[in-house]
């Protein structure tokens, strides 16, 4: 069998690229954070998540 691959990395323009969708868990439910209001974005964004590295620091 003589096949080739090629590793090229795709090139997309912008009008073909999609914005991807960020869904988070809400009150025992996933929700997107689209739907969410300006407040509770600011909120989302704000959050700092757990890292096992910071809580020994610590």
């Amino acid at each position: 069998m003589n096949a080739t691959t090629q590793n090229a990395t795709p090139v997309l323009l912008d009008e073909e690229r999609q914005p991807c969708e960020i869904w988070t868990r809400v009150m025992g439910y996933h929700r997107p954070v689209s739907s969410f209001n300006t407040g509770k974005k600011g909120e989302f964004y704000e959050r700092t998540y757990f890292t096992e590295e910071a809580s020994l620091a610590a």
